[in-house]
């Protein structure tokens, strides 16, 4: 069972970082939601929906890391390009192992996202490549034509939980 207050830590740090549009699509479910504490800490770690992993908690910053699963529900309740950094299709399998994305690469973005945001990597179709954290800022990301913009945390061909 959730406590109330350990819900509403999620869901104001939900809203702080992704917008409150995101987190009334993340926590449509509110009775599904569970969290894992860490046994050293008592701190919360992860938090699931129905046994599938939504989001880690970052202690050192406080910030939440997207899951793929988390990336899925995202993607089917907006639309372009919000919180996606949009690739170049010819480079998907690359990006769906996961490797990097480089600015060159890079078609188009949310311009809301700010360096260190989490982001969602989408080819031209929208369908899902990757998770993971922006590493400039948006307008040099569509300046440069060289070093990484994106650093990967998951490919999609890792999707397990």
């Amino acid at each position: 069972m959730i406590s109330k207050l350990d819900l509403r830590k999620i869901k104001a740090i939900s809203d702080y970082q992704f917008g409150p549009d995101i987190t009334d699509i993340i926590f449509k479910e509110e009775n599904q939601i569970q969290i894992k504490h860490s046994k050293n800490t008592g701190r919360i770690k992860y938090i699931y929906e129905k046994d599938k992993r939504l989001f880690t908690f970052r202690p050192t910053n406080g910030f939440l890391t997207l899951s793929l699963h988390a990336a899925i529900k995202i993607l089917q309740d907006t639309i372009p390009p919000r919180l996606r950094v949009i690739v170049r299709t010819d480079i998907s399998e690359f990006i769906q192992m996961g490797r990097n994305v480089f600015c060159k690469h890079v078609i188009d973005v949310d311009d809301s996202l700010r360096a260190m945001d989490e982001a969602i990597v989408v080819n031209q179709e929208d369908e899902l490549l990757a998770v993971g954290r922006l590493k400039i800022t948006v307008p040099y990301i569509k300046a440069l034509n060289s070093g990484i913009a994106i650093i990967v945390r998951k490919g999609i061909n890792k999707l397990k939980n």
